[in-house]
């Protein structure tokens, strides 16, 4: 199938993807806790369809065009867990009127304000958690900072405080069992020392919400959590590879390219598959744009991919020097690229050709793109 196919395409491999919807879920399941899965990875309903028959509740995503694809095709219950700004927040209503439980997230009192403000103005009270920031990686509130009651005061009338929500992305920057069990507790015990700290004051805080794929497939107990998310884990890539977190043979997405012709003397194969098909993004940059694999998806150590142009792959042959490389890897065969990071490499195409678990003919799963 994939000889026909022109390239280059996404392939998505569905027994592999299987395998890592049960892994998450059944870990989730014992851990006793709620799953959310972060769709932003896939953008894609048959994916998410998976992922909530295996036992997810609700979903999370990054963009509001996101909240309203999935709306749109039957999820009720949505986290947007990016900092709501004032020109979205007519785009939040407008959902919230249709019958969407949406779930907005803050992280300041100006922004608590003007939500509770907006919610006010159009006799709405929108459900709101304050992001707290656990590892120093990214936005959020410290969890015993003064402020963080500031901005629960400021979510009244039009908006109520409904919890805390945490993403220790730090962890993506580690490979030891023992530092990601680390980060893991140390992401659960800052989120729920911020909850009791907003309890303690008075204040409600049903949901503590905290999550990374390396924390979820890391921590040993989740106690005072109440719901976790994760988002790469449904594919992999190379960077949670390089984490530790899975294997390569458990990566369920590759770019499918083919090779238009080389430079013997520099040892260069050149592939239909540049950065465009790839993204610009490196990972943990020990693999150029990616690994390379024959057809099969069996990786191919000796050939690396460190240079790429938009449209352009250029592979480099690091083995044997007497190989014949225009003989090993001739013009219009194909080979596949596992992707640094799943969710970027995503991002470049429409859709998936599907590898089914099950065989048969190869189904188009679409995805979508944009704000």
């Amino acid at each position: 199938m994939q000889n026909t196919l022109e390239t280059p395409v996404l392939l998505l491999d569905e027994r592999r993807m299987q395998h890592n919807i049960e892994r998450m879920q059944n870990r989730m399941d014992r851990l006793g806790v709620s799953f959310r899965p972060h769709v932003k990875t896939s953008k894609c309903l048959e994916v998410v369809r998976r992922q909530i028959a295996a036992g997810a509740r609700g979903i999370t995503v990054s963009t509001l065009k996101e909240a309203e694809e999935f709306f749109r095709a039957g999820v009720e219950d949505i986290l947007y867990a990016v900092a709501i700004v004032p020109n979205k927040l007519d785009h939040a209503l407008k959902l919230i009127r249709a019958g969407l439980r949406l779930t907005l997230l803050v992280e300041s009192v100006a922004m608590a304000e003007q939500v509770a403000s907006h919610g006010a103005e159009h006799g709405l009270s929108y459900e709101v958690l304050i992001e707290i920031d656990t590892d120093g990686h990214r936005s959020g509130v410290k969890p015993a900072d003064p402020v963080l009651l500031d901005i629960a005061a400021a979510l009244h009338g039009g908006a109520r405080l409904k919890g805390v929500m945490t993403h220790a992305g730090a962890s993506y920057d580690l490979n030891t069992p023992e530092a990601l069990e680390a980060m893991a507790e140390q992401e659960r015990s800052r989120c729920v020392a911020a909850a009791m700290l907003l309890r303690g004051a008075g204040h409600a805080c049903e949901m503590v919400s905290v999550g990374s794929t390396p924390t979820a497939l890391s921590a040993h107990h989740l106690e005072g959590v109440t719901e976790v998310r994760a988002g790469v884990y449904v594919f992999f890539d190379m960077v949670m590879a390089d984490v530790g977190v899975c294997t390569q043979d458990e990566i369920a997405i590759s770019v499918l390219c083919t090779v238009i012709g080389h430079q013997p003397a520099q040892g260069w194969v050149i592939t239909d598959g540049g950065w465009m098909a790839m993204s610009r993004d490196l990972g943990h940059q020990e693999h150029g744009y990616g690994v390379v694999c024959d057809a099969d998806g069996q990786p191919i150590a000796d050939l690396g991919f460190g240079k790429a142009n938009q449209e352009h792959g250029v592979l480099q042959w690091r083995g044997d020097a007497g190989v014949d490389i225009v003989q090993r890897f001739p013009v219009g065969s194909s080979l596949r690229v596992l992707p640094n990071h799943a969710c970027a490499t995503g991002a470049q195409h429409g859709q998936y050709h599907v590898i089914p678990q099950n065989g048969g003919d190869w189904p188009v799963w679409p995805r979508f793109s944009g704000w």
